[in-house]
């Protein structure tokens, strides 16, 4: 029997809605992704869950194809004109009007920063130190020797822990060295007894073989006569 259709309106329940909005998202992106892969075509997808979480998908680059998008000509219908100019708010400046948190300052301090640990970082390297004063290159000196200090002292301690390893390994294997011998040793003092009950047996049969080759021997002589 195939599945019944589903009447299209607004689920009531909180957990049946998220639940079915995880579904049909997933299920939306894969189609875009399948659409993009098939028939070389761009695609993006953007979608914003209900209590304002940002989906996206996009072929190639997202901005790439809203400037597609944008260069098109807006003689087209209203709808198409409406939902480019949504898309140009997300795009460049994330308004207000969609986020509700401008988030404008905190990403330039963030941009800040990783400028400076950038530049740091080219320092460290002893790159890009010009305009540096004596004050400056003087205080880098001092961070550099006290980085190389602590590489040397990390370095020595990754060689001692190694070598703590290596001779505890060693001893292991001199205490399974040592059990083994006396293994070896138990086996032989049990085998011992052994051999000593088992060696008067061993004589009387020699002395017996003995006997029983002078008869035949003896025969061999009367019967050559």
């Amino acid at each position: 029997m195939g599945r019944g259709k589903i009447e299209i309106k607004k689920i009531e329940n909180i957990n049946s809605r998220q639940v079915t909005f995880s579904k049909r998202r997933a299920g939306l992106l894969k189609k875009a992704k399948e659409l993009s892969i098939l028939c070389d075509a761009e695609v993006a997808v953007i979608v914003f869950s209900g209590t304002g979480r940002l989906y996206e998908f996009a072929s190639s680059s997202m901005e790439h194809v809203l400037a597609k998008y944008n260069k098109v000509p807006t003689t087209t219908e209203p709808a198409k004109v409406e939902i480019a100019a949504e898309v140009t708010l997300i795009n460049h400046d994330l308004q207000p009007q969609v986020f509700k948190h401008d988030l404008q300052p905190e990403v330039n301090a963030l941009r800040a920063e990783l400028a400076k640990m950038h530049q740091l970082h080219c320092r460290m390297m002893g790159k890009d130190l010009e305009g540096l004063n004596f004050k400056e290159l003087q205080h880098l000196e001092h961070q550099l020797t006290e980085g190389i200090l602590t590489v040397k002292d990390t370095k020595e301690q990754v060689l001692f822990e190694q070598l703590e390893k290596s001779r505890l390994q060693e001893e292991k294997i001199k205490l399974e060295n040592q059990v083994l011998r006396e293994q070896i040793e138990e086996l032989r003092r049990s085998s011992r007894p052994y051999q000593e009950n088992h060696l008067p047996e061993k004589k009387n049969f020699l002395a017996s073989l003995n006997a029983v080759c002078d008869c035949r021997s003896k025969r061999e002589g009367n019967s050559d006569t």
